[in-house]
């Protein structure tokens, strides 16, 4: 049949040697702010700093899961896996958003409950670790943002790193209000403010990496308007058969059944098509299975011909 594989141009998603080096930055920054922040947190009774070094630990696994994630998809295809692993870096972009959504809600309670029966605070003490998690996490996320967020994979890694700098922010905020003023339910609240964070972030990684996992278009893509553009060509009869999705972040396919004139030159509009989807619509790897209409005396009841090898110097891409 007509089919053809556009493999040239894919840009997966990761740029595997930059982007390990941002993660194990980010990672190394982390566990040395979270084993001080630990310890302070219970000395000083803080539950916005347990609450921050308990994210901290869920960042810390979610970058070590971002570095397995890309090592394994950076493995080449083999055997019944054409993609080979690629698209377990969403699976831990969904882990990553779950792990959220999860805390979210542990230190929502927690929350709650410390407003209605607060502990004493010691601000001071508070706002000195806080201030010191605002300037790490500003570091990772620095480093972070210069990795490739095109993936799912490193963005559930950012966000969560991102996350822990607001929480930071609203920490140092409330502990110098429990210094100046006394008043400690500024921690809860501190806290609920975190809680928030994490929801948010975590209902956007899983919201994506939905979407990738039940094959839905590329967000900004529509395949209605694919099909009106491939079927505007002057050549073509028809186009069914169109499915666009994600093998994983930054990796849009596309497949499609096109049905051309009888005197069209059908591997010359093929490649129309590929270039049309290319500069467009951003899509490098097509599947096009081009086929000639039935003509009305010798092909009566056929649904199309097979489009022929082309001639010497067609362009078949």
């Amino acid at each position: 049949m007509g089919d053809t594989h556009e493999h040239s141009g894919h840009a997966h998603g990761i740029t595997a040697d930059a982007d390990r080096r941002y993660l194990w930055i980010a990672l190394l920054l982390i566990l040395g702010l979270m084993a001080g922040e630990v310890v302070v947190g219970f000395l000083t009774g803080s539950l916005a700093l347990l609450a921050d070094a308990g994210h901290m630990v869920s960042d810390a696994a979610a970058i070590a899961l971002s570095l397995g994630a890309m090592a394994l998809a950076a493995r080449p295809a083999w055997g019944s896996y054409t993609f080979g692993l690629k698209r377990v870096e969403i699976v831990s972009a969904l882990i990553n958003g779950v792990t959220l959504l999860l805390l979210a809600v542990f230190f929502t309670v927690m929350s709650v409950l410390r407003l209605i029966d607060p502990p004493e605070v010691e601000g001071g003490a508070v706002v000195i670790v806080a201030l010191i998690g605002i300037v790490v996490n500003l570091l990772a996320t620095w480093s972070l943002s210069k990795a490739n967020r095109q993936s799912l994979n490193v963005e559930g890694s950012f966000q969560h790193i991102l996350t822990d700098l607001y929480a930071f922010i609203g920490t140092a905020v409330a502990g110098t209000v429990i210094y100046f003023t006394g008043w400690v339910q500024a921690d809860a609240l501190a806290s609920l403010f975190v809680a928030a964070l994490m929801l948010k972030a975590g209902y956007g990684l899983l919201r994506d990496g939905g979407r990738v996992v039940l094959e839905a278009a590329p967000r900004g893509v529509d395949p209605d308007e694919i099909g009106r553009r491939m079927a505007a060509h002057p050549d073509i009869d028809e186009v069914h058969d169109l499915h666009v999705w994600e093998v994983t972040s930054g990796f849009p396919s596309l497949s499609a059944h096109v049905i051309v004139a009888d005197i069209a030159p059908c591997h010359a509009v093929r490649a129309e098509l590929e270039r049309l989807l290319h500069d467009d619509f951003g899509i490098t790897h097509t599947t096009l299975q081009v086929d000639h209409a039935a003509s009305r005396d010798d092909h009566a009841g056929h649904h199309g011909t097979d489009c022929p090898e082309p001639v010497s110097g067609a362009d078949t891409r």
